[in-house]
């Protein structure tokens, strides 16, 4: 039976990650943190590496940190590691974006990011870099959820413009690449950039099927970054924040042909059935029919998400 260590089992992407490789067949280890990484890698397979500061603060140290350990205990075990990627390192160019895409951060957070994935990169160890746009997951405290939390109360909150089309990554269906990647992995180079174009939509085109869906009118509300401007000296998650704030104003998209290519019959979870399950995750029922023949709603009580939220649901990312 193959071995997987997940490191950051507890978290939206290793949680899901341990799921999918037990759902394949694979025996899951999941890392405790403080404890020996290259002792508990020993007869591993592969690593996840999921682990993730819990605020951005410190990312400068934390990460590079974080990096090392895995790739010393990817050495000392003879695994592959798996990686999580985001978008941040490409900066503000043009997309699609994918492998041949030069990095080009434009944030503190993004040049991090670079610098970890090139220490991957020059390790010389095998090392898959699974890229997703904004985590999607109806069961985690992700961005989206944070923007949806109000939609009970008919309103969805905007981080930009409501056009704007951005890249997205259902955590179901990355958790499912992570695996069949890791089945995969003798056949791919030694360091792989794998992007998974997952979904791109507005948030438009989101309002729209869940009106469809619900059969209820929702308005858009603006995030309030004039509260994040202000809070910004004295509040780390705001400054953070308002640095990634072009993510959300830029459309962007990741390249689907490099993962059409390696797996030609992987087939992602339809935006319809991830907007369902968002609804079902928040509590809300589609529509029933009363004996008066009219449409019904069940919408359950809810308090509306405050900036703070949101904030730290960026900061899993």
């Amino acid at each position: 039976m193959a071995v997987v260590l997940v490191a950051g089992a507890s978290g939206l992407f290793g949680a899901r990650a341990a799921q999918a490789f037990q759902a394949a067949g694979w025996q899951v280890r999941r890392y405790q943190r403080g404890t020996d990484m290259a002792a508990a890698a020993m007869g591993a397979d592969v690593i996840v590496n999921a682990l993730n500061p819990p605020m951005y603060h410190d990312w400068a140290g934390l990460i590079p940190q974080i990096t090392a350990q895995v790739l010393a205990a990817a050495r000392a075990s003879g695994t592959t590691v798996i990686v999580p990627g985001n978008v941040y390192p490409y900066g503000d160019q043009p997309g699609p974006w994918g492998p041949a895409t030069p990095q080009r951060a434009n944030s503190r957070k993004g040049m991090i990011r670079a610098q970890m994935e090139a220490a991957y990169r020059d390790s010389g160890l095998p090392v898959i870099v699974l890229r997703g746009g904004d985590f999607l997951d109806e069961t985690g405290k992700t961005v989206m959820a944070m923007l949806l939390k109000d939609a009970v109360r008919g309103k969805i909150s905007l981080m930009g413009a409501p056009e704007v089309q951005r890249a997205y990554a259902y955590l179901p269906d990355m958790a499912r690449l992570a695996v069949l990647l890791a089945e995969k992995r003798a056949e791919l180079p030694r360091f792989a950039d794998v992007p998974f174009a997952g979904l791109t939509f507005a948030m438009a085109d989101l309002r729209a099927e869940m009106q469809r869906q619900t059969g209820r009118s929702l308005r858009f509300a603006g995030f309030p970054w004039w509260f994040m401007r202000m809070a910004s000296p004295v509040w780390e998650l705001a400054r953070e924040l308002r640095e990634m704030r072009f993510l959300f104003d830029l459309p962007h998209q990741l390249d689907p042909a490099p993962l059409q290519a390696l797996l030609p019959d992987f087939q992602p979870t339809a935006f319809a059935d991830v907007v369902a399950a968002h609804l079902q995750g928040m509590g809300i029922r589609g529509q029933d029919r009363s004996k008066s023949g009219d449409a019904a709603m069940r919408w359950p009580a809810s308090q509306p998400a405050g900036p703070d939220q949101v904030a730290k649901a960026h900061l899993t990312r």
